[in-house]
């Protein structure tokens, strides 16, 4: 059984939320601790008002920072206790956790917990190497298991059409001022000492195109910043969608938590992922993409999984005295 305090616990929750991936690398969360739980906030002031005027992404980004939290809990010995918006009255309190009973963390407990700090975006084509299906059925697993379906495309005529409608909405965004205004706010430059939002190491300074293609955003808008692309890292890898089957402020923070165990799996067995949710941002496209490739479901997140061979350094992160309450 545990040998850490619950105080322990807690504070190894907070600390571990930190890694969790978010738009842009936005980091849209804070925690406020009192007594034994912790409330997971949403931190507005971090909201992409043109790009998510709905806050979709930014509950989505807070999902994953509670999976994260539970994951953590965990392995820290303690059963989580999560309560799911729990007062109407504060909307801004998107959950709360506290350690329940001692518990001992299972093998693929132990796994996910040492992914949190190791787990990458990706944001350029993978490499020629092909995903299982038996593994792809695992990430799958896994997303059920928060309340979300993990769809692989399989046909190549459905891969065509969310790679131009990719394309599309990244053509329309990229005419539209106030958004790249937006996007190129969370790009930083070269040697930068931002805790948050993306370097410039970490997205291509030239989109170099899969086939389909599906384009990168265009951090590197009106500057020459950004990094050179790997060698032979241009396939598209496999595309899959998470969905689920209604579009309420629950179904997008259980989003976030399939999509963190879904991508804690996955770089454990050396698999990144790379994310377009560039047509899941425009209203029209969305719900053309619900009605006639999701069967009436919500898709939340489309992404492409598959093997990078890059250096595996993660994204900054802002330090715990910014994320206390």
């Amino acid at each position: 059984m545990s040998t850490r305090s619950p105080k322990q616990a807690l504070d190894a929750a907070v600390e571990a939320a930190r890694w969790a991936p978010s738009v842009h690398n936005t980091q849209p969360w804070t925690f406020a601790v009192s007594g034994e739980e912790i409330g997971l906030r949403a931190d507005t002031a971090r909201k992409l008002p043109i790009g998510d005027a709905a806050g979709r992404e930014l509950l989505i980004s807070c999902g994953t920072a509670l999976f994260t939290m539970r994951t953590a809990m965990r392995c820290e010995g303690y059963e989580p206790v999560v309560r799911i918006l729990p007062d109407p009255d504060r909307p801004g309190l998107l959950a709360t956790i506290r350690p329940g009973a001692e518990t001992e963390a299972d093998e693929p407990t132990w796994v996910l917990g040492g992914e949190i700090e190791r787990r990458h975006t990706h944001r350029a084509g993978f490499a020629d190497v092909p995903l299982p299906d038996q593994f792809v059925e695992s990430l799958a697993k896994a997303a059920m298991a928060e309340g979300a379906t993990l769809t692989p495309v399989r046909s190549s005529a459905a891969v065509n059409v969310l790679a131009a409608l990719t394309q599309a909405a990244q053509g329309v965004q990229a005419q539209d001022e106030r958004f790249s205004l937006e996007l190129i706010r969370w790009a930083r430059p070269p040697g930068s000492t931002r805790a948050d939002g993306v370097p410039a190491r970490s997205y291509p300074h030239e989109h170099v195109p899969t086939e389909p293609d599906f384009p990168q955003r265009h951090y590197s808008w009106r500057h020459d910043w950004g990094a050179e692309g790997e060698a032979g890292e241009t396939a598209t890898g496999v595309v899959a969608v998470l969905t689920t089957p209604g579009d309420s402020r629950e179904e997008w923070i259980a989003t976030g938590q399939a999509l963190q165990r879904v991508l804690l799996h996955a770089s454990a067995h050396g698999v990144s992922a790379a994310f377009h949710t560039q047509a899941l941002e425009t209203d029209l496209l969305r719900e053309f993409l619900r009605q006639e490739l999701f069967s009436g479901r919500y898709p939340q997140m489309l992404m492409r999984l598959g093997v990078a061979f890059d250096d595996g350094r993660g994204l900054p992160r802002r330090p715990l005295t910014d994320l206390l309450e």
